[in-house]
């Protein structure tokens, strides 16, 4: 399996990197899983079943439009900082800058054309996972554009789109199998590791999303871990996202059952 360089570091390092990881996780993904998993643990105890329980991934903040926008872009913007964390600490004086993350600014085009295969390849899997999953109760209705309609919606739900992609894929990917390389891990105790990672973050939506995205993890890992490239699993990450966003009032006018509306 091809993988960009990462020299196991000395023990004397290791500690080090071990808090790095923890403090990297706790300003974003980790938080998340702790407070997805908590999440879970409320809607599971609720009285209302699961299945009749809904998530809005993307709320309206203030009932007063410019306030909703400026808290919007802040909320992103705050979001990504994580980010640029990380770039900060994997920059490298020489090119390609960012080289250990997996992005090193060659072959863009043929990055982004597997990007957009990737979509077709899970993109029907999920929508059909998540059906069947609302259907047995494993999911909570999920929805992805609680905006109210302004000018400014679609850009922001893509921006939106935009921060999820890079958050995850930079840190989960990128990051993650960096620094665990260099502490002496194996391909796959790695690969398994950020899968179960990426799969915690989403259980705010239900034992299913659970399921889903570990085996999205799980095939996004072993094709990183083989290729070293990380544009196309950004491009493919952000499609999937904006689809789900920005077409959200389609889907649910044409599927209403499936995000918990009246048909």
């Amino acid at each position: 399996m091809h993988h960009s360089a990462s020299a196991i570091v000395p023990p004397s390092s290791r500690s080090r990197i071990r808090w790095e990881i923890a403090i990297v996780l706790a300003l974003g993904l980790g938080e998340s899983a702790v407070y997805s998993i908590v999440q879970l643990a409320y809607r599971l105890t609720d009285t209302t079943p699961l299945a009749d329980q809904t998530t809005t991934l993307n709320p309206s903040r203030s009932d007063r439009e410019i306030f909703d926008l400026i808290y919007q872009l802040l909320g992103i913007g705050f979001a990504v900082v994580p980010v640029v964390l990380v770039c900060f600490l994997l920059w490298q004086n020489t090119r390609p800058h960012l080289g250990s993350l997996g992005l090193d600014g060659t072959r863009v085009g043929a990055d982004v054309g597997r990007g957009i295969l990737l979509v077709l390849v899970i993109g029907l899997p999920g929508l059909a996972l998540y059906a069947a999953g609302r259907a047995w109760g494993l999911f909570v209705a999920v929805d992805p554009g609680g905006l109210d309609a302004h000018w400014w919606t679609v850009p922001v739900l893509l921006l939106s789109a935009a921060r999820a992609s890079v958050m995850e894929e930079f840190v989960v990917l990128g990051y993650l199998f960096h620094r665990l390389r260099q502490l002496g891990w194996g391909i796959w105790p790695i690969i398994i590791a950020t899968s179960v990672l990426r799969a915690s973050y989403h259980l705010y939506q239900g034992p299913g999303a659970f399921i889903g995205n570990l085996g999205m993890g799980l095939l996004f890992g072993w094709l990183f871990a083989r290729t070293g490239r990380l544009l196309p699993f950004l491009v493919a990450h952000f499609l999937i996202d904006a689809t789900a966003f920005v077409g959200y009032p389609w889907a649910a006018a044409t599927f209403p059952w499936l995000f918990g509306l009246p048909g």
